[in-house]
């Protein structure tokens, strides 16, 4: 019977659930620190973009509008005192084609037009610096390109036509402190960036430092897991079994660890459980064997002292009863031929019964012997021609088959393994059989037919005769069974009991079939004889035919 482990007893977690929640926790714990280090690394890469981009490139431009504004108001100066056209060349650089200061290209102020206090700053600086060049440089420009050429006193000329001196630096003045002004505050903005940069960058270190403590923390709880959940107790159980397969299947293997482990040590513990029940069985069925084996040696001695009595028995009929039974029939048979005649009819025919008799009952002994002494002549096996075996059978029943003017014809016959004499009894027999069990209304025609077969030959008796109804197909082999009465076919019953045990004795088996169109089919099988291969030539070819008739 084999015991299954009940699993709804089983009220742990499984191990399936366990690695599910450490996985879950460890995945969260995963996406959060995976999700800031994004959100850093793209705030990050935006401020970056942003300090680097349009607030720098803000910063150069401003820096260079405030050092040219300081060119052209020094170029300026030394323009109206020496109304010296060279003087007024480093203006022409620092406004350029445009006859203005950019302060801030249109790209940038339209980046940094979400930046209210910078584009305050940045317009405030703006109005001034125009107010510079429109009240004050323009029109100072203006009156030096207008006075007469060759004056001794430049600035003498300049009085009513040209703005005060007073009031350009006023302006000037305006114009630098807006556009230091708006420096510092697009300074202060880069820095904020700066800093809010740095700020994101910490986080997004911090983001990667808990990712890789994640996966460190990750592998560590996993390999504890593991070594908690299933290397050790597998490891136990692996120990366990081995001791189980060298011999101790009487151990018991205790659950190790947990869940789906527990469950597998159970369900191994189980299979011992059965494995030594079917050992309990199988122990007991081999004592049973041996107890058989025992009970058929004393049989097997029974049957030995049987034979050997049977054999003493053979002995003391073909030696101690046949003298007296000869002597029956002799003295019987000189009673006859003295007497016969002398006597009554009554008389003579008792005296006919006792010769009879004694006649049939000398048959009836010589072919239990002959019935006896099949496999104990002590004559070894040997390659036997079934060809000479068969021609000597049909030589001994010569007269018969003149007598009955039988047809007899055969296929070319094998070489077998067995004992000479035994297989010429074989054939007598069955041919013997054919012959006295013939048609009256047709002659007797035998055929005997060969066919190879793997490991033996397959021979068959096929004549015309009377033939043999199916029920009695396996009752004909019984010693003494007789078909019909001894006033229609003579004999003793033992002709086919004979056949049968000399084909047994050659490891073969015998069965009768019926013949179509009336007959019986006598079929037997017998080795081959030894090294000889399997089916041949002989099993498709048919040589020429022997007939006999």
């Amino acid at each position: 019977m084999t015991l299954v482990p009940d699993e709804h007893r089983f009220t742990g977690v499984s191990m399936r659930r366990r690695l599910a929640r450490l996985l879950g926790a460890v995945a969260a714990m995963l996406m959060i620190a995976l999700a800031v280090a994004v959100l850093a690394l793209v705030q990050s890469r935006g401020l970056d973009a942003r300090a680097d981009g349009p607030y720098y490139r803000a910063l150069v431009d401003g820096e260079r509008a405030s050092l040219a504004l300081a060119d052209a108001d020094a170029s300026l100066r030394a323009y109206r005192a020496t109304c010296d056209d060279a003087a007024l060349e480093p203006w022409t650089r620092a406004v350029g084609a445009s006859g203005r200061i950019m302060l801030l290209a249109d790209v940038e102020r339209r980046e940094l037009a979400g930046d209210a206090e910078v584009i305050r700053a940045y317009e405030e600086a703006a109005r001034r610096t125009d107010q510079w060049f429109t009240q004050y440089a323009e029109p100072v420009v203006a009156a030096v390109a207008a006075a007469p050429a060759g004056q001794v006193d430049c600035r003498m000329e300049l009085i009513g036509t040209a703005p005060p001196s007073a009031e350009g630096e006023a302006l000037y003045e305006s114009a630098r402190t807006a556009l230091v002004h708006y420096l510092a505050e697009l300074g202060a903005q880069r820095d904020a960036i700066v800093a809010t940069r740095a700020v994101w960058e910490h986080l997004l270190l911090g983001a990667v430092a808990t990712l890789v403590l994640v996966v460190v923390l990750m592998g560590t709880m996993m390999w504890l897991a593991l070594e908690g959940w299933v290397i050790r107790p597998l490891t136990e159980l692996t120990a366990a079994v081995r001791v189980v397969s060298s011999g101790g299947i009487r151990r018991e293997i205790r659950p190790a660890g947990t869940g789906e482990v527990a469950l597998l040590a159970m369900h191994v513990e189980t299979m011992r459980r059965d494995l030594v029940h079917q050992v309990e069985e199988i122990r007991l069925s081999h004592q049973e064997v041996e107890n058989a084996h025992t009970l058929l040696s004393e049989k097997t001695r029974e049957l030995e002292r049987s034979n050997r009595d049977l054999e003493q028995f053979a002995y003391v009929a073909s030696h101690d009863l046949q003298e007296p039974l000869r002597k029956v029939a002799s003295f019987t048979q000189l009673l006859q031929k003295r007497y016969g005649g002398a006597l009554d009819e009554r008389a003579d025919q008792y005296i006919e019964f006792a010769v009879d008799g004694a006649k049939r009952m000398q048959g009836l002994i010589k072919d239990l012997l002959s019935f006896s002494r099949v496999g104990r002549t002590g004559v070894p096996r040997e390659d036997v021609d079934l060809e000479g075996v068969l021609v000597a059978a049909l030589a001994e029943l010569s007269d018969r088959i003149a007598e009955t003017g039988a047809e007899i014809d055969h296929d070319p016959m094998p070489e077998v393994h067995g004992e000479r004499a035994l297989l010429q009894q074989l054939f007598v027999n069955l041919v013997g059989n054919s012959l006295k069990f013939r048609d009256p209304h047709r002659p007797p025609v035998v055929r005997i037919e060969v066919r190879s077969m793997r490991a033996h030959w397959e021979i068959s008796v096929v004549d015309n005769g009377i033939g043999i109804d199916a029920q009695h197909a396996e009752k004909v082999f019984v010693i003494f069974q007789r078909l019909h009465s001894r006033e229609q076919y003579a004999g003793s019953g033992i002709g086919l009991s004979l056949v049968k045990r000399i084909v047994e004795y050659h490891k073969g088996r015998i069965w009768i079939e019926p013949a179509a169109g009336g007959g019986t089919i006598v079929r037997f099988t017998l080795a081959r004889r030894q090294g000889q291969p399997g089916p041949g030539r002989l099993s498709t070819e048919r040589a020429q035919s022997t007939t006999l008739g």
